[in-house]
């Protein structure tokens, strides 16, 4: 696990792109062409993964979705990577019976089943074309890696597994037994491509457990069956020499629902939360300035621009975890060597139009030559991180405008207040009722937090007088009956999660932090340093990954496929700490919670944690859901 999820996912993906043959390294031939035909699944598996550059230097000319309108190209092979939908195989067979390309590379990204291979193998005779169906291949790659430690299940059709269709109180058995197969199905996906077989914790009574029970079957069968297993040989590569088992750790959403509503203080999370951040992928909308319009002109229309935010963005990788402050103060930082380098360039040239033919201006001349060569040569770095400034200075204004119309500073420290159990500065209802402090939305979540963080519920006075504040400012109260139905049921089951006793620091006002040439006005705006503090997933991982004794996590039940016998039992046989962990959040997760574990386990000297969750939501999608 030492590689991390995406270089395994990558390459699987590369390797089915050169037919399943992994692809040599440095081999200069030129790659054979051909057409990847994929469905929506397929798209988001790969979007995050591979750009459109690296597709073509695998050989792929055309990628097309499946069910699009497609020409006949005869000469060209095809790889398809799709799911194995009773839709995707018959348009799949009326490819085959079109003949519409020169042979077919089939690729599923989950097990296909066997009655709807011998569809394809029907078509494939009635059609003629058995010779020219190449490749049969279950991919197992039914999951979505979005960093180098985090993945989700999926993102078409997540309303299926979202956190409102597990905890539906009208939900029946078989409905949930679906639920439930669909998120082992892609677990089980994780595994194979991850080639390791983990030790299972989960929490009782939860839809985490069912999970665990099913994923717990379907590997042992897997082993059980040595012929056809897995997790045998070459699939396993490095992972059959790494002892260490991963320790897997299914936790279910219910056990903390104030993470997703609280607002949030690091770059990548911050993005998610306020702006359209999507498999990567940042949607903005940019005006194009309404400055010196005449009086009564129609404003001038919002441009959409998208930005990717991907691994060989250094500035994201480096950034994306920190507090906002610091990130502004770097893309400043960033923008001023760049114009440093830009003016060196430009110094050099207008030192090359030198006239005369003295000595000292030739020798000069040949002493900037070599300069001005490796300036030249230095362009296109130059030129990337130009891009990469300005997409950066693009998204973190557009952050900084949120931040600063909706006092979401303000909300971020007080919310860590009322989860830490401080005193306040301000009352509830001042904040509630404040006409300037954010939207309707930013209060309905500020109050959430508060009730599910409380230990004692409000009285009913002081709850009807919440709700009119509420209500005079605009928020719809739906999310709290839900919440209160949930309080009063995990009230019965256990103590309510606790969020340690830290509190951001203010380091005064950012006014003076920031120089004054600065592109980001921060005044007014609170420069706050966060705190490391574990929220209740990164506790429960970091018990039962060093195998400390905690009354939160003792009752966990523990599965091993690879014990012949199955046990229910809640007693680890192996006593040793972990290395590497995977937290699962079964019902949807946030940048919130992969960040804490993150940060967590950078003073773990020698240790890896991947994150993943059936979805990942904001607080505005989450508030929807309850």
């Amino acid at each position: 696990m030492a590689a991390g999820i995406r270089e395994k996912q990558t390459a699987a993906l590369k390797r089915m792109l050169n037919f399943n043959v992994p692809p040599v390294k440095n081999s200069t031939g030129e790659p054979v062409w051909k057409v990847l035909i994929y469905d929506r699944f397929g798209q988001d598996i790969i979007s995050p993964l591979l750009s459109v550059k690296e597709l073509r230097d695998m050989g792929i000319t055309l990628h097309l979705l499946l069910h699009s309108d497609r020409d006949a190209i005869p000469d060209v092979p095809a790889v398809y990577f799709v799911m194995p939908t009773e839709e995707n195989i018959d348009r799949m067979c009326q490819d085959l019976r079109n003949q519409l390309y020169e042979s077919y590379y089939l690729n599923f990204i989950s097990a296909i089943s066997r009655s709807k291979l011998e569809d394809i193998a029907n078509a494939a005779i009635g059609a003629n074309a058995v010779t020219q169906v190449a490749k049969v291949f279950d991919q197992y790659l039914n999951f979505i890696t979005l960093e180098d430690d985090m993945f989700i299940l999926c993102n078409q059709n997540k309303e299926l597994v979202s956190y409102r269709a597990i905890n539906r109180p009208d939900i029946t058995d078989t409905e949930m037994e679906t639920i439930m197969d669909t998120i082992v199905d892609s677990l089980f996906c994780f595994f194979v491509t991850l080639g390791a077989i983990p030790i299972i914790r989960c929490s009782r009574g939860t839809a985490a457990e069912m999970v665990a029970v099913k994923l717990d079957k379907k590997l042992r069968e897997n082993l059980r069956d040595a012929r056809n297993s897995l997790f045998t040989g070459d699939t396993l590569g490095a992972g059959q020499f790494s002892f260490q088992r991963p320790l897997l750790v299914l936790v279910d959403r219910n056990i903390d629902l104030a993470t997703p509503l609280h607002h949030t203080w690091t770059y990548q999370a911050l993005v998610h939360d306020v702006l359209d951040l999507h498999l990567n992928r940042v949607n903005l909308e940019e005006s194009t300035g309404t400055e010196n319009s005449p009086a009564g002109a129609r404003p001038k229309k919002k441009t959409k621009k998208s930005y990717d935010l991907t691994a060989s963005d250094k500035f994201w990788q480096k950034h994306k975890g920190s507090p906002f402050p610091e990130v502004a103060e770097s893309v400043q930082q960033e923008l001023e060597s760049y114009r440093a380098q830009e003016d060196e360039v430009k110094r050099l040239k207008s030192i090359m139009g030198i006239e005369g033919e003295d000595e000292g201006a030739i020798s000069m001349l040949s002493d900037n030559t070599a300069k001005l060569t490796s300036a030249v040569s230095s362009l296109p770095e130059l030129l990337e991180k130009k891009r990469l400034i300005d997409l950066h200075t693009n998204v973190a204004t557009a952050v900084l405008e949120h931040i600063k119309s909706r006092k979401l500073d303000v909300y971020f420290e007080y919310e860590e207040k009322i989860m830490s159990k401080s005193t306040l500065d301000k009352s509830l209802l001042d904040m509630i009722s404040d006409p300037d402090a954010g939207t309707p939305e930013d209060k309905m979540r500020l109050f959430l937090i508060y009730y599910i963080s409380s230990a004692q519920a409000p009285s009913e006075v002081d709850l009807e007088q919440y709700k009119k504040a509420l209500t005079d400012a605009g928020c719809n109260l739906a999310p709290l009956s839900y919440i209160k139905q949930w309080k009063a049921f995990t009230k019965m089951a256990s103590a309510p999660a606790s969020y340690g006793n830290t509190t951001p620091k203010p380091l005064g006002l950012f006014s003076r932090v920031m120089n004054t040439g600065s592109q980001f006005v921060m005044e007014g705006v609170k420069n706050l340093v966060l705190k490391q503090q574990n929220l209740p997933v990164t506790r429960i991982l970091d018990n039962l990954m060093e195998m400390k004794s905690n009354p939160e996590t003792d009752d966990y039940r523990y599965f091993d496929p690879k014990m012949l016998r199955g046990s229910d039992s809640s007693v680890p046989r192996n006593k040793n700490p972990f290395q590497e962990a995977i937290v699962f959040v079964v019902g949807g997760g946030n940048y919130i919670e992969y960040q804490n574990l993150i940060d967590y386990i950078k003073g773990k000297q020698g240790k890896h944690v991947l994150y993943g969750c059936s979805e990942i939501f904001n607080a505005a999608q989450f508030i929807k859901q309850v």
